[in-house]
């Protein structure tokens, strides 16, 4: 019988044997890391939603240059996300896909293909660091790190970012190991190209974060090197053209039609904001992403951690320094800016990963280093915690445990297991394997079979069902109490947002079939409104659930006027 041992290392082995068998394993890699629960999911408030809703107001209104969510202006970030989402939806639609606009997995599948692109590229920015087999499993890491798997099923911009982010940072570094003679092999001709087309998508995806992730790094390395003619090969003069060319259009377009109110708003408040405080509650200390980091960039991070010793004393070295270009000077401005996401540090994976594998290729990972046991361990104790908040979840929420998962969230602790005991024999090699095949099972019992579990959190959707279940067509909606993103976009653009009972009550009164969404705290102010005029709305249903972004249960109460 065969080992999981030794086949993982053939299945390496015959892989990396050719570059097309490399890419077609890290796609198949990439699909069972990202497919389960894609399509099942319901919309996350309030990111996923707020930008879905704006790509399917631009199919509605026809108008592909604004970007708005109901009435009002979206100028956050820029058009591209977008445009991609909005070009999902509309070949969902040429295809039959029924209900395509509130199909929440057509907008997703930018972000899919973002994450795939970020594996494959990952893969490539490493072939000019190591060789191909620990390529792959760099590749293959990427595809199994939790934090690119959960933007890979979200509709917003951080997969495709971070796709943007690699490819153009894997062109830079063609170019600078050319420079400094570490690099194995001639760069293509075409690098540059690959480098300023990932730039300008990068500036129609989120502004200036691609070009500040290279730009900090070539900053880093001129100094260093007291030279920029490295950078000559990327032919800037001619790639800032080609950027002028892609993003200029909808830049002047926006500025026309916004009489520059876009800038004032994307740079002089939402930028600015999150450099001066923390933005939507998502405020954070410095060092939060440190902190993070062993649960975002499971299972490698354990390992990860251990390479910081070999990246110091090789930090003079021209691959390790350029590593450490890419990753430290903006990690620290991600640190220093009071708004802490998870994903902004996204970017910076494929390079812990890179600096991981050269680590381990020159024997600068220590399995007897004090406290290297206990932190390997995490690669077991971090999805163990996952699975106990999701165990209290199930049961708080719901008074259920997803019992089809439990199976497959066992065997993915036991892989993880054995994945420790091979880092304690020395086989890191095996140990990483160990870990991807563990986040594939993990992520196949988490979203696949205990997420669909989870009713209570699907407010939303059960709130639109019942909506859809009302007997006339067309109904006009206001909903009290509730007023989150995702339900504008499944019950429609149109959605009312009412500040209490009483305008829920007037709102019946109006003429048409007309339905009221109405939370328990303002229960009794529309009943004795509906009563003084005397309205005798239908109960259809009541819907209970929880709120995550209130972190409160909500009853919801769901009246028509038919």
């Amino acid at each position: 019988m065969i080992s999981l041992g030794s086949g993982l290392d053939r299945l390496a082995s015959f892989a990396s044997a050719s570059h097309w068998r490399a890419c077609l394993l890290l796609v198949l890699l990439s699909l069972a890391a990202f497919l389960p629960g894609f399509a099942g999911l319901q919309p996350f408030d309030r990111d996923e939603p707020r930008f879905a809703q704006a790509s399917k107001q631009m199919l509605e209104t026809g108008d592909f240059v604004d970007i708005r969510f109901q009435d009002e202006a979206r100028h956050k970030k820029p058009v591209g996300i977008y445009w991609l989402q909005a070009a999902s939806v509309a070949a969902g639609e040429a295809l039959g896909v029924p209900q395509a606009r509130t199909t929440i997995w057509l907008y997703r599948l930018p972000s899919l293909l973002g994450a795939i692109a970020t594996v494959l590229l990952t893969y490539w920015a490493l072939l000019a660091f190591v060789g191909a087999r620990l390529a792959l499993l760099g590749g293959a890491l990427m595809a199994a790190a939790v934090l690119l798997g959960v933007e890979a099923r979200f509709a917003k911009t951080d997969a495709v970012l971070a796709a943007c982010a690699v490819a153009s940072m894997g062109a830079l570094a063609r170019a600078w190991l050319d420079w400094t003679r570490s690099l194995a092999f001639v760069p293509s001709r075409h690098n540059w190209l690959v480098f300023w087309s990932a730039t300008a998508l990068g500036l129609l995806i989120k502004g200036p974060i691609v070009p500040m992730v290279w730009g900090l790094a070539t900053l880093v390395l001129a100094i260093r090197e007291r030279s920029l003619r490295w950078f000559a090969p990327l032919r800037p003069g001619l790639g800032l053209l080609l950027c002028l060319v892609v993003v200029l259009p909808w830049f002047v377009a926006i500025a026309v039609k916004t009489g520059g109110d876009f800038f004032a708003e994307s740079v002089g408040k939402d930028m600015l904001a999150k450099v001066g405080e923390g933005q939507e509650k998502h405020w954070g200390p410095p060092g939060l992403y440190l902190l993070l980091f062993f649960g975002t960039y499971w299972p490698s991070a354990a390992l990860a951690a251990m390479a910081v010793p070999f990246a110091w004393v090789k930090r003079r070295e021209p691959q390790i320094l350029f590593l450490i270009a890419w990753i430290v000077p903006s990690w620290l401005v991600f640190e220093a800016v009071p708004t802490k996401l998870p994903h902004y540090v996204l970017p910076l994976y494929p390079a812990i990963t890179a600096l991981l594998l050269l680590a381990l290729v020159n024997g600068g990972i220590d399995r007897d280093r004090r406290g290297a046991g206990p932190t390997a361990f995490l690669v077991v104790a971090v999805p163990a915690a996952l699975v106990g908040v999701l165990l209290y979840g199930t049961w708080t929420l719901d008074r259920t445990l997803p019992w089809l998962a439990l199976p497959v969230l066992a065997l993915a602790l036991l892989v993880a297991f054995r994945g420790f005991l091979a880092f304690r024999q020395g086989a890191f090699e095996g140990a990483l394997w160990r870990g991807v095949v563990a986040s594939l099972l993990l992520g196949a019992g988490v979203y696949g079979l205990a997420a669909p579990s989870l009713r209570g959190l699907k407010l939303s959707p059960r709130l639109a069902e019942a909506v859809q279940a009302v007997a006339c067509p067309n109904p006009q909606v206001i909903t009290v109490g509730y007023r989150e993103p995702s339900l504008v976009f499944l019950v429609g653009t149109d959605l009312r947002m009412g500040a209490d009972g009483v305008v829920a009550a007037a709102f019946l009164r109006e003429p048409g079939c007309r339905v009221a969404l109405v939370e328990g705290r303002f229960l009794d102010g529309f009943r004795q409104a509906t009563a003084a005029s005397g309205q005798a709305p239908r109960l259809l249903t009541t819907i209970s659930g929880f709120n995550l972004n209130g972190g409160k249960r909500l009853d919801m109460s769901v009246f028509v006027r038919e």
